[in-house]
């Protein structure tokens, strides 16, 4: 049997259910930490289960480059690898080849690039990306696509939507049906709701076993990816789960989820974490900041991570400030287990039907952050 989704209860247009795998079940909606080259950033396996994490993403795109899908197949894959035996979805590489890769050449077939860290020539096909996916393991695996740029044209727009429906069907013929193991479609169409609207259409048209929304968050800003998503999301399949891929800030996943959004993923929390950013039940708040210099408290009472439960505001200010490894990775900790704690609050209100209320509470909270 294939992986599968159940819905448990709705709020309006929002769902809670489970996401059932063959590494696990996953409770949804749920934002997935991105462990791109088969490392969430600062942070051990062990680290980011405690987080309350259930699955992590894996990219295409770098872990071909090195250490190469081969050889991640006769260690045993990456689940063995990177010591997480749970979920791993794994992006196609589609958007990585448009951001990163140097001299990318487009054609029906694939895309021919060069390697941003050594200039080495690759190709990527849809049955390319594919195969490598399924070397790696993935739970589950993405239809390799092309990520539409904004702005965009509509013509331009159609052009990049037909060829990803295109790559679709080629890439659903190349996957390989396991018990437990699924593969997404994406849909794409920039900012017009017909080319979303007939995208869905031919994904459903070759059936897969959940349906993503890419080409969002590249620059048109919040409120048009909302207005996307009301115009998309009433067209997927109600038993099927719904992943908005790359997105975003916690503001950004409450206003997802209430659209009917499942699945997510993002650097913003990591990154963030890297950069002295705190995500926090108080706002967002930048800790090299000279007010937190003498400052004892919790960096957010309400959190349970190490760096709440251990240390203070003064301590991780200091961490920063004098370039100690130890702030990154404690921040990164607590960042990941705010998201995990927003998507569980989040999924309880759906259940209790109060989602509206509890997502007025959570942004009220954030009011007091230096929202830097």
């Amino acid at each position: 049997m294939s992986l599968s989704w159940s819905k448990l209860a709705t709020d309006g247009n929002a769902r809670a259910g489970v996401l059932s795998t063959a590494h696990g079940d996953v409770p949804t909606p749920v934002f997935m930490p991105v462990g791109t080259a088969g490392t969430v950033k600062g942070m051990t396996a062990d680290s980011v289960r405690a987080t309350g994490a259930k699955i992590v993403l894996g990219n295409t795109y770098h872990l071909m480059l090195r250490p190469g899908a081969e050889r991640v197949a006769r260690l045993g894959g990456l689940h063995k690898l990177m010591d997480w035996p749970g979920p791993i979805l794994t992006d196609s590489g589609g958007f990585q080849v448009m951001s990163l890769a140097k001299l990318r050449k487009l054609d029906a077939d694939g895309v021919t690039f060069r390697s941003h860290i050594d200039g080495r020539a690759h190709r990527l096909t849809p049955e390319i990306s594919t195969e490598i996916q399924h070397q790696l393991d993935a739970t589950i695996t993405m239809a390799f696509d092309e990520c539409t740029p904004f702005p965009a044209t509509e013509k331009q727009a159609r052009t990049s939507m037909e060829l990803s429906m295109k790559w679709a069907t080629r890439s659903r013929a190349a996957f390989v049906p396991r018990d437990g193991y699924g593969q997404f479609g994406i849909v794409q169409g920039g900012v017009y709701p017909d080319l979303r609207a007939e995208s869905v259409s031919a994904l459903t048209d070759i059936d897969f076993e959940g349906y993503a929304i890419g080409g969002l968050a590249v620059g048109e800003g919040q409120e048009m990816m909302f207005t996307v998503l009301e115009s998309t999301v009433p067209h997927l399949p109600q038993d099927r789960p719904r992943y908005l891929m790359g997105v975003g800030t916690p503001n950004d996943l409450i206003g997802a989820v209430a659209r009917g959004i499942d699945m997510f993923d993002c650097v913003i929390p990591t990154r963030a974490g890297r950069t002295a950013r705190a995500y926090t039940s108080w706002g967002v708040a930048n800790l090299r900041n000279a007010r937190f210099a003498d400052d004892a408290g919790p960096l957010d009472p309400a959190c349970g991570c190490l760096a709440c439960q251990k240390h203070c505001r003064a301590y991780m200010h200091h961490l920063f400030r004098a370039g100690e490894m130890l702030g990154p990775m404690l921040l990164t900790w607590h960042n990941i287990a705010y998201y995990q704690d927003l998507m569980n609050r989040l999924r309880e209100a759906i259940i209790t039907g109060n989602l509206q209320e509890i997502s007025a509470q959570i942004q009220a909270g954030w009011q007091e952050g230096d929202q830097t």
